[in-house]
């Protein structure tokens, strides 16, 4: 052998010696990191177990409060009342108040307060801060976590610390907070002190934690779907004991439950993982499940009569309508992936992320029409007097036709730099939760948007 191939043959040993050794180290990595992606296997319980059962609920409300995420009926629809359609910084704006840090959770209006969950980064600190509703004054801000916040790395960049909107029946105020990487569901009462929290289990996080709370007679339902071990569990809501828990699956997924009557049967509807289920919302035994959406969805189900539906999200893209027993009925390759959709009873309405918005026929999934609005959106549309409102990211509201008809703009009114929330809507008016500036510059902003003249626009 001459000395170029004794000097090949020591090469090809070195390089054999290096792929097999690259070869371990990934090998480590990948067990190191799996290990970090354990599962934690989910205590289920069922209400025979808790001794708890679910009571019909008489709610300390008036009528026109906005008490949880999408509103009364959870489903965004106000009840039909004055309402402004045109606004700016010196057009129909009652007042506009500073909200600490930062959150994508929508105000509520409960008893002549309006109520915000948010997150201080810089102290870690996860607060329920409420304003008078006519005056914009802060009547209390309580700090329910000091510490505990998951790494930047297991929260997306888009994303915050407080996402969720808090639920109210009138007495107490109820939120869900991702810390010292559990669940834990906190509940004040009117005057901000906490009157029970509760921790309802561990929680994997890919991206943060976003759902949030709906009420149930007497009920408050949390879904926390994690790679760790996902579930679902309804609570007793004057004592924060666990009524029942049911797991999920190992998808991450982030949308809210939705409780709707659909047959006549109450139904607790949520995407994700790759399905849309159905449970029994007194006691979380599954009705049914049916395969479709994707495995990430953000967006909350809707319901019309006896139709279900759903839209998501990543990676595929689909939008569906199921029967009340989980029959699909039609499909489209479209997805909302954040915003959630709407219907008024007949039609489906939604708008993309990426700013187009799509009325499809309730009956056959036809499209009726599509418009591309620009921009884009993270907060769903409210619907009120037959219009509906939805803001983007650059601090746009846009105003448009609950219609059939084509696309029929009606305004479009800019506050503010972004608007990550959907609005709430009360008592002749609208409430908005906006950013203004970008970076560590940011802040935020709530705003009380109505007819100051005397006379709705």
């Amino acid at each position: 052998m001459n000395a170029s191939g004794f000097c090949h043959g020591n090469r090809h040993s070195h390089v054999q010696s290096m792929i097999r050794y690259r070869a371990f180290y990934v090998l480590v990595l990948t067990v190191a990191f799996v290990g970090c992606r354990k599962r934690t296997p989910v205590n289920e319980i069922s209400t025979s177990e808790s001794g708890i059962q679910v009571q019909e609920f008489d709610r300390s409300l008036t009528k026109g409060d906005w008490n949880q995420w999408r509103g009364p009926q959870r489903d965004g629809v106000a009840v039909d009342q004055p309402l402004p359609i045109e606004w700016g910084e010196s057009k129909n704006i009652d007042w506009d108040v500073d909200i600490p840090g930062r959150g994508h959770g929508s105000p509520i209006v409960v008893n002549d307060l309006v109520v915000v969950s948010t997150a201080i980064d810089s102290t870690e600190e996860q607060r329920v801060v409420a304003f008078d509703q006519h005056s914009g004054e802060q009547k209390w801000s309580t700090v329910v976590h000091q510490g505990g916040f998951p790494s930047r790395r297991d929260v997306h960049q888009k994303a915050t610390n407080a996402n969720g909107t808090v639920a109210s029946d009138g007495n107490l105020f109820v939120i869900a907070h991702l810390n010292q990487n559990r669940i834990i569901v906190s509940a004040l009462d009117q005057s901000g002190e906490i009157a029970w929290q509760r921790d309802i289990g561990a929680f994997a996080s890919k991206f943060g934690y976003a759902p949030s709370p709906i009420l149930y007679k007497s009920l408050v339902i949390v879904a926390a779907d994690n790679f760790g071990g996902g579930y679902i569990a309804g609570l007793d809501l004057a004592s924060g004991e666990v009524a029942w828990r049911r797991s999920r699956g190992d998808a991450s997924t982030y949308s809210s439950p939705h409780v709707a009557t659909v047959a006549g049967i109450d139904q607790l509807l949520i995407a994700g993982g790759n399905r849309v289920a159905s449970y029994d919302p007194a006691t979380g035994e599954p009705l049914w499940e049916t395969e479709g959406t994707a495995a990430s969805t953000c967006g909350t189900v809707v319901t019309a009569g006896e139709k279900v539906f759903a839209s998501g999200g990543y990676p595929d893209k689909e939008t569906v309508c199921l029967s009340a027993s989980g029959e699909r009925l039609w499909s489209q390759s479209t997805k909302l992936y954040e915003p959630s959709p709407i219907t008024d009873g007949k039609n489906l309405f939604g708008v993309t992320d990426d700013g187009i918005a799509i009325c499809w026929s309730g009956d056959e999934g036809t499209v009726l029409w599509r418009k591309r609005l620009g921009g884009n959106f993270s907060g769903s549309p409210v619907l009120c007097n037959g219009h509906l409102y939805v803001a983007d990211l650059s601090g746009n509201t846009y105003v448009f036709a609950a219609s059939a008809e084509g696309y029929q703009p009606i305004a479009k009114n800019r506050l503010g730099d972004d608007c990550y929330a959907s609005p709430a809507i009360s008592d002749s008016a609208i409430y908005l939760r906006i950013g203004i500036g970008s970076g560590n510059s940011r802040k935020e902003r709530l705003v009380k948007i109505r007819d100051t003249s005397g006379k709705s626009s």
